[in-house]
């Protein structure tokens, strides 16, 4: 009789997982049921591009049922409210699912650090939906400062100067002169501010990469308020520690990563900001019929750093996951998860990027974005898919 094999989130990881396992595997042997709460595959690393409105929102949406075709692969669009490791059963917003074997790629949620009125006050950008509300606001503002003149409305603020942040103000600073011209605004009266506790950007690039990211992005209006973190925001204000206020209407949120409820409450062995423990075959600790993956996990390095919440990284882990699934159901070796890490690259608007290739080439500007390109490329044509 056939395993049944339930992978919770279609995200990079959960998505990559159910391909390679669908390879690995026959009818006869695994029933593979994929769950996502929307009907589409999101290309998350994307997420600055149509937040800034330098693309569509289907410009990063694929179909799930476009990518798995006729695989043996059921899609069942639901929502993962609970997951009981003992009964295994997932309860799903219309009814629940067994397993014999469970995926959890739910992905993360936002960490707010305990800030007063970060959550409540700022916007976060972790979907699709989230991206499109952040470029529905910003265009609001613009078209409201033409008859309210206040400057706060063209005071953009993004709270934390990792990836996803830096991403974004690489694209603002491109497209917001853009908007200022069309809605007839002076393009001096915008004003990006990047605010970040550390005490520098992009941690994980070397120093020269940094300082031509910064370089490049203060060249296009880009402020940085760097070794200052957020104490507080309230409507229209965010708090800085030293005592300083910024004015703005607009303040989105980049700044850290926790794990998502659904695994904390089912009693998985967690790290401090919630993410399960994982042992090296990727299976949550003292389960051996679940794996945890993606940014719902928490694994340390060789030297002793945690992974970092990437689509590089996890990608690996769906493949590692599935190879580790079909090794348990086959009773042969295992393999532990050693993820080749190929470089870093991140965009600094359009034009512009900064990678590290492997160990010691570098890249800078026009050629690094177009390295960071191709990247999108390569993991479209592993999962089969191609944008319209």
């Amino acid at each position: 009789m056939a395993k049944k094999v339930v992978v919770l989130g279609a995200g990079y990881a959960g998505l990559v997982a159910a391909l390679e396992l669908n390879k690995l595997t026959t009818a006869q042997e695994v029933e593979i049921i994929l769950v996502n709460k929307h009907e589409y595959h999101q290309l998350i690393t994307q997420l600055h591009e149509p937040a800034s409105g330098a693309k569509k929102d289907e410009d990063i949406m694929i179909s799930i049922n476009s990518i798995l075709g006729n695989k043996k692969i059921k899609f069942v669009k639901d929502t993962v409210e609970a997951i009981d490791k003992e009964a295994k059963e997932v309860t799903l917003g219309h009814g629940k699912l067994s397993y014999d074997y469970l995926i959890v790629a739910l992905g993360s949620d936002t960490e707010f650090f305990g800030i007063p009125g970060l959550k409540e006050y700022s916007f976060t950008m972790k979907s699709v939906n989230q991206a499109n509300r952040i470029r529905e606001h910003i265009e609001t503002c613009f078209v409201r400062y033409k008859s309210e003149k206040k400057d706060n409305l063209l005071t953009f603020v993004v709270g934390g100067a990792g990836f996803s942040g830096i991403e974004l103000v690489g694209e603002l600073a491109d497209k917001l002169p853009e908007l200022a011209a069309k809605h007839g605004v002076p393009a001096s009266a915008v004003k990006i501010l990047n605010v970040e506790a550390a005490p520098m950007i992009l941690p994980g690039f070397d120093e020269d990469l940094v300082k031509f990211a910064k370089e490049s992005l203060e060249a296009r209006g880009v402020k940085f308020v760097i070794g200052c973190p957020v104490v507080q925001v309230e409507p229209g204000k965010v708090h800085l520690k030293t005592g300083d206020v910024i004015e703005t209407e607009t303040m989105i949120w980049t700044g850290g990563v926790r794990g998502v409820q659904q695994v904390i409450d089912a009693g998985f062995e967690t790290e401090p900001r919630g993410r399960a423990k994982v042992d090296e075959y990727m299976r949550a600790i003292g389960h051996e019929d679940v794996w945890i993956i993606g940014d719902s996990c928490f694994v340390l390095s060789p030297e002793g750093r945690p992974y970092p919440p990437t689509a590089q990284i996890a990608t690996q882990m769906g493949e590692n996951a599935a190879v580790n699934l079909y090794a348990t159901m086959k009773h042969i070796k295992k393999e532990e998860f050693k993820p080749v890490l190929l470089g870093a690259i991140a965009s600094l608007g359009r034009k512009h990027a900064i990678g590290k290739l492997g160990s010691k080439m570098k890249s800078t500007g026009w050629l690094a974005y177009r390295v960071k390109d191709a990247s999108k490329y390569r993991y479209l044509a592993k999962i089969g898919a191609l944008l319209k």
